[in-house]
This record gives C-alpha cells, structure tokens and sequence, in this order.
C-alpha cells in the first residue's frame, strides 16, 4: 500500500492517538495554542486500541487527552464539511463539558457523608480542535479561535472562560516550504503532504521538528489490520471522489463563465468600437465572466457557446487569429463555421 494519508480519520488517531507517541499530539496542540497557553503533559482519555477498533468501540475517531491542569482536549480530522459543521462542534463542546459530572456515585470521590465531591466548582474548560480539509470561513485565515466574550467590552470574565473552539482550515495553507516560520506552519505542511514523504526524505524545514520527524517515522511503518486498511481505502476513495466531483464543478463553472465573459466583451466591443472595444471588453469580459461563472456554476456547453460566438465574430469581419484568442476553436473549427455561414 503508498504512504499513508494523515488526513483520513483512522490514520489520524492511530498516529495522534496512540500511547506511545502522546509527543507528537502534544507538539501539535501546542502549536495551535497561544504562546502563553503552552502545556507540559497530556494524558490520553480514549488512547486507540485495535482491539477496542475491531470490536466497534472506536466508531468515532476523535481523539480526547487533558492536560496537568485538568483542561479537557477534543481533537479530530474532517475531511468534508456540512452547513451543520459549526453546531456539530458546539455539541460536541457540550457534551464534553456536561459529561465531566457524569458517572455514578461508586465511580466518584465521595465526602464524608457519601455525597460525591465533583460538582460545578470542579469543572475544567473544555478545547476543541477541527483540523479541517475544507473551506468554512469567508477569509483567508487559516487558524481562528472562538471564546465567550463580553461584546461591549471584548473582556473574557474568568467565571466563563471554560470554552475555547479552534478551528484550523488546511486547504487555506499555501505558503511554500521554504517560507514557513512557526511550528503550526509546520504541522499544516506535514499533514497537506505527508503522503509524499518518508524517513529519508522529510524536507529540512520540517525535519527540525523532533516530533515530526517521529511522526514521519510512525507513519512510514504503521501496519493495518484487514478491517483498518478496508476503512482506510473506503475513506481514501470517499477522498478523492469529493475532490474529483469539486474540480469538475470548478471547471464547469469557469468555462460557462469564459462564454459569458466573451459575451460580454463582444457587446461592449460593438459600443465602443469594434477593434479597440473588442480587446478592452473581452479583458472586463473574461474576468467578470470568470468570476460570476466559478459562483453560478451553473451547466451549459462550452463548444455551444464558442461556436455561437465565432459565427457572430465572423459575420463581424475578425480575421481566423482574433476569433481563436477570444474563443479557443481551432483553425480548422473556424473554416468550417465560415463554409457553414456561405
């Protein structure tokens, strides 16, 4: 099998969520923390275990730890958003939050009337960490994190600052390797790429990192059991099918918005003068076209559209060149259109 993806769930929490490399998922926290939030320990709370994955008890690959002051950490891998994404996350916050007082008497501390000592005083904030490989926010940013504050005062009172939601959009990551700075740029790069990495290739912004250098190692030698490597591949086809079916709609969309564009830029070239307009409108055509045409989407025939457009250039008198640039028919395509029109 090719190197592993980390970005499919159960890779992930194998990597992220097993006992032995606890290193590796604290490094990552850290980076995506603020610098004067940075934590020492962490212990795992549902460490993977393929036995516990055979048996159905992992059906939720998420990975939880909490740190030496008792805060509670959600992490987890998405591959797809939905519309819901963003209340699927405050509830998984909340069901954390609540379920620190959950459990039956015998499994609590007890006072010296049999009461359990847990109660609200004893609540520990709660993080949750999405890291995404899709586009939820409108910006560019590619880290964001939510809190509760006062919206009057931008003040964060202590009594309730027990929620933080953390939300990092991988695909927002561009920057070259040889331009990132922090250890989160670091991580982004690793998990974008990792699969074209291994032990004796791991670039040398990257390889600085102890933890990552770990976990390009782990990755290179992680073994899957039948039932692990049959969810791995469904995943990676799930994967790659969503990836193929968005370029194909991105496609679709820019071509319609290339016809709509030479439309465009045909009419302002008639206002305006058909040698001098022609070449402005197609500019103003061609990019509002593209842009309006990648929102809309909406189906119809490249070919159709050129075809309509190069008849109409040809009864204009344009020459075999001009009408190529403006709608990307062969030399060929155009004398059969002008045979056509005779």
């Amino acid at each position: 099998m090719a190197r592993l993806n980390p970005k499919v769930d159960l890779v992930f929490k194998k990597l992220f969520g097993s006992e032995e490399n606890t290193d590796i998922l604290l490094s990552l926290i850290n980076s995506i923390l603020p610098a004067d939030r940075q934590i020492a320990q962490l212990t795992l709370k549902n460490p993977y275990n393929l036995s516990d994955y055979l048996q159905g008890k992992l059906s939720i690959l998420d990975i939880k730890a909490e740190d030496e002051h008792g805060k509670q950490y959600d992490i987890e891998m998405q591959l797809q958003g939905s519309s819901f994404y963003g209340k699927r996350t405050l509830f998984y916050w909340a069901k954390m939050f609540g379920s620190q007082l959950d459990g039956t008497p015998e499994e609590m501390e007890l006072d010296e009337d049999n009461k359990p000592k847990l109660g609200y005083a004893e609540l520990k904030k709660c993080i949750v960490i999405s890291l995404m490989d899709f586009k939820m926010f409108k910006d560019e940013r590619y880290r964001r994190c939510f809190t509760i504050k006062d919206l009057d005062t931008n003040e964060m009172p202590e009594s309730l600052d027990y929620l933080e939601l953390y939300f990092i959009e991988l695909k927002k990551f561009t920057k070259k390797l040889e331009l990132v700075k922090t250890v989160l740029e670091r991580w982004i790069s690793f998990l974008n790429y990792a699969y074209g990495y291994s032990q004796t290739n791991l670039p040398d912004e990257l390889s600085e990192i102890q933890e990552i250098r770990k976990a390009a190692r782990r990755l290179e030698i992680m073994h899957f059991a039948k039932e692990e490597r049959d969810h791995y591949e469904s995943q990676q086809k799930f994967w790659l099918d969503a990836h193929s079916i968005m370029r194909e709609r991105l496609d679709q969309a820019e071509r319609q918005g290339l016809a709509k564009g030479l439309q465009k830029g045909i009419q302002e070239g008639l206002e305006k003068g058909i040698e001098k307009g022609l070449e402005e409108g197609l500019e103003k055509g061609l990019k509002e076209g593209r842009e309006k045409g990648l929102q809309e989407g909406k189906e119809k025939g490249f070919q159709e559209s050129a075809v309509t457009i190069a008849k109409n250039l040809i009864q204009l008198g344009m020459d075999n060149q001009t009408i190529q640039k403006g709608t990307g028919l062969t030399r060929d395509q155009i004398e059969e259109l002008r045979q056509e029109l005779n």
